[in-house]
């Protein structure tokens, strides 16, 4: 296994956290923040399910705790599992696993994520609660032998930035996710512009070879 490759997967493993409004439409723009995340961790078996927690674990602060509660998702890896946590300041609405009938319109939230997930459960402290759990990913899950460089630079950056990083395409994305993803790429040209001063380059420079590399590739497609 290349030691490189190895090395940037696993700082791009640290755990990040996303505050965010329990509202209804800003789950798509979560779950593709998540999805993006596993592609980088090299997790994405994990993909379909990990999103699945979230839109049930966010679903459930909605209906219990109400639209609009500032919630936090927290992803992270414990040992070899994927966990995923919300975080909402109702410590009184407690997430109940019930046995919901064929004909049920709602019920099922929880007993999805106990269908899918390792493990499950609700930590509580004085002024929040948190609902997460865990998924395993598969004994090969990891490996980087197929690992492309280009994955491998944006692991490194998404080290960096992990608890921030989101597409910076923002087409389709909500408020959250157009917000998040200026700040980053805000975030990284910044940095990129500190390093360049750093090594006695000139920002200013860069900048306007940037910008006509930029305008030369947008310009045919206009």
């Amino acid at each position: 296994m290349d030691d490189t490759l190895d090395s940037a997967v696993e700082r791009a493993r640290r755990a990040w956290k996303l505050p965010f409004s329990a509202e209804a439409e800003e789950v798509a723009a979560l779950r593709r923040i998540l999805r993006l995340h596993l592609e980088l961790w090299n997790l994405q078996e994990l993909t379909d399910a990990a999103q699945l927690c979230v839109s049930e674990l966010v679903a459930n602060v909605i209906k219990h705790v109400g639209p609009g509660t500032p919630t936090t998702l927290a992803v992270s890896m414990n040992g070899t599992r994927l966990r995923i946590e919300v975080h909402d300041p109702d410590c009184r609405a407690l997430p109940v696993l019930t046995e919901a009938g064929d004909e049920a319109e709602g019920g099922r939230g929880m007993a999805l994520v106990n269908a899918i997930a390792e493990r499950w459960g609700v930590d509580l402290t004085a002024d929040r609660k948190s609902t997460w759990c865990e998924l395993s990913p598969s004994p090969t899950s990891g490996s980087l032998h197929m690992a492309s460089p280009r994955v491998a630079r944006a692991a490194d950056v998404l080290g960096l930035y992990a608890c921030t990083s989101l597409p910076l395409s923002a087409e389709g994305c909500g408020r959250l996710g157009v917000t998040v993803a200026e700040e980053t790429a805000i975030d990284v040209i910044t940095d990129l512009l500190h390093w360049l001063r750093a090594h006695g380059r000139e920002p200013d420079d860069v900048l306007d070879r940037a910008q006509a590399h930029f305008e030369a590739e947008v310009e045919p497609a206009r």
